[in-house]
């Protein structure tokens, strides 16, 4: 037995040897052999292709292992688009391809992506776009080039703007498994879908007008990128007229149908390149590592914070796809007593989330407010819980499509009760006092527990629009009307006072300085996210085998229908949150 345990604590002995080995070796090689720079030739194009970018921040980590092993070299689109503007005075840097890019980017961030594009072109350089197909929202991008190429076998989607919903209703009785929807706000249709079968006039009318307020920012983009009246490109698009490159090309939607080949020698042309010889090409990810790593320092001593608040809101430390109370208070507080620091920008992308969380980081900005401005800059998104923790914010920034508004709450409660009668399983409760048991799945719903969660939820909308109507200067009333859960585009929200101005981050972090009164300043990136290495362990391929083998299975759509039934099932407590999963097609 003695020897059994001396060959298992060997064996684990030399186990824990070759770990540390392996990571220590992997770690030495990060920091002292991790020089990534990749030179950049005279006379080089950079290809824009952003699969790899989701988010406008990538974070950074206390932890310093966390750092070594995040993925993406720490590059954010806000990174993008900053070395975007390097190369507008880059000698080496002769245009820009778009080349086959798929990106997930939201259309807020293609606005500012666009933006950064037309600022390069402005230069004298050169954008130019190919690729095999384009959905919508990857021509809308495409769009903005000097010269737009498609493949003689491919198609181009341009068709307008759709969305839809799925309704539980009938799906509940058949089955027996009930959700008990509490809310307020007659546009709050987060929960529309487990009261009815069909889309009510409320929720259609406010989709309706969301679509149409998007789409008419897309195409007005597109209009002038392309020289294309407005009528023209609706008519295109309702008669599917740019469907085959030929169509496109007929429509002026694009330049020129050829293969890539043929692309490629043009650029070369461009380029004065002869013979076999390549033209010198660069990855937006290397040249964007480049720009973080090798732009000059700034030596201004003071600072503009840019505080990022990306995804659902949620208790805990949050990480760069989840805004936690924990790294959002603390950033805001090392900001606010950061001497340097003289105005904070709060960049938002987010649907909403937790009622309580969202209310926290609002009392975090109303006293940060009291020492130093804030001002935010709004995303995709900055809906329910997402406009919560703007509204008080010295001045508000919308790009024009990003959706906003949606001021209502919600709570969900699943109930088995009905299922359970019909397997023949009865629950029976026994309590001391009239209201001291817990709610139960299994148990019809009590009606006072009912009219007690209700009072839970108006008070909590009473609360979110008091804060909204002193924030934004407004009554209670006007705030009231224009409430209800709606979901407006920035567009619409500037007209209806939820935002002051229409600009995307660079143009907050401008005005963050203008309230200031600064003139030359440095930019500070937060929240520093306080993660383990267990943490990121978690994350790591072998442990993420099981997503991505089901999302192979299944299929990308269907895997985020089951996302979406798991994130209603981790929903505590009352809910601040964009009223439906808004896909825009």
């Amino acid at each position: 037995m003695k020897f059994l345990g001396n060959v298992i604590a060997t064996v684990v002995g030399i186990f824990v040897f070759i770990m540390f080995f392996f990571f220590g070796i992997i770690l030495i090689g990060a920091i002292f052999g991790g020089d990534d720079t990749v030179s950049v030739k005279s006379d080089s194009v950079i290809e824009l292709n952003l699969k790899q970018i989701q988010n406008d921040y990538a974070g950074k980590y206390k932890d310093p292992w966390v750092n070594v092993f995040s993925d993406k070299k720490g590059i954010g689109l806000t990174d993008v688009i900053n070395a975007i503007e390097a190369a507008k005075t880059d000698d080496n840097i002769k245009g820009i391809s778009i080349l086959n890019d798929e990106s997930s980017l939201g259309l807020a961030q293609y606005k500012d992506l666009r933006n950064a594009l037309e600022s390069f072109k402005k230069s004298g350089k050169f954008v130019w776009a190919y690729a095999n197909t384009y959905s919508q929202k990857e021509y809308y991008l495409n769009s903005v080039a000097n010269t737009v190429y498609i493949n003689p076998a491919g198609d181009l989607d341009f068709k307008g703007l759709s969305s839809e919903v799925m309704f539980f209703k009938d799906f509940q009785d058949k089955s027996g498994i009930h959700m008990e929807v509490i809310r307020h706000g007659k546009y709050k249709s987060a929960v529309e879908p487990f009261l009815e079968n069909k889309m009510s006039d409320a929720n259609r009318e406010q989709v309706t007008a969301l679509l149409n307020s998007i789409w008419t920012t897309v195409s007005t983009d597109i209009a002038k990128s392309r020289n294309i009246p407005l009528d023209k490109l609706n008519e295109i698009a309702n008669g599917l007229l740019a469907r085959t490159p030929e169509m496109a090309k007929a429509q002026h939607l694009v330049d020129i149908v050829a293969y890539e080949d043929v692309y490629h020698n043009a650029i070369k042309k461009a380029l004065k390149v002869t013979g076999d010889d390549d033209y010198n090409k660069i990855s937006i990810l290397d040249y964007t590592q480049n720009n973080v790593t090798t732009a000059l320092t700034n030596t201004a001593t003071d600072q503009i914070a840019i505080i990022y608040a990306q995804g659902e809101i949620q208790s805990g430390e949050g990480d760069v796809t989840v805004i936690g109370e924990g790294s959002m208070r603390r950033s805001l507080q090392e900001a606010r007593k950061n001497e340097d620091v003289k105005a904070i920008v709060l960049r938002i992308d987010s649907p909403g989330g937790s009622a309580l969380t969202s209310d926290l980081i609002w009392r975090e900005i109303e006293i940060t407010k009291k020492v130093k401005p804030v001002v935010v800059s709004m995303g995709n998104y900055a809906a329910s819980g997402g406009y919560y923790i703007a509204c008080n914010a010295n001045t508000i920034f919308a790009e024009s499509n990003t959706i906003t508004g949606s001021i209502g709450v919600f709570g969900i409660l699943p109930n088995f009760s009905p299922l359970a009668n019909k397997l023949g399983i009865n629950t029976e409760q026994v309590k001391t006092h009239e209201n001291s048991a817990n709610y139960s799945p299994f148990v019809p719903v009590d009606e006072k527990f009912k009219a007690f969660t209700l009072e839970g939820v108006e008070h909590i909308y009473n609360t979110f629009v008091t804060h909204v109507a002193e924030g934004r200067k407004m009554t209670f009333a006007q705030v009231d009307a224009i409430a209800q859960g709606r979901v407006w585009s920035g567009s619409e929200a500037l007209k209806i006072g939820l935002v002051d101005k229409i600009g995307g981050l660079n143009d907050a972090i401008a005005e963050a300085a203008r309230i200031a009164k600064v003139k030359s300043y440095s930019t500070q990136n937060y929240p520093e996210y306080e993660k383990t290495f267990n943490d990121l362990l978690s994350n790591l391929p072998f442990a993420q085998s099981k997503e991505a083998f089901i999302k192979e299975e299944i299929g990308e759509e269907n895997y985020m229908l089951i996302e979406q039934v798991k994130r209603l099932q981790k929903q505590k407590g009352v809910q601040a949150m964009l009223p439906f999963g808004l896909n825009i097609k």
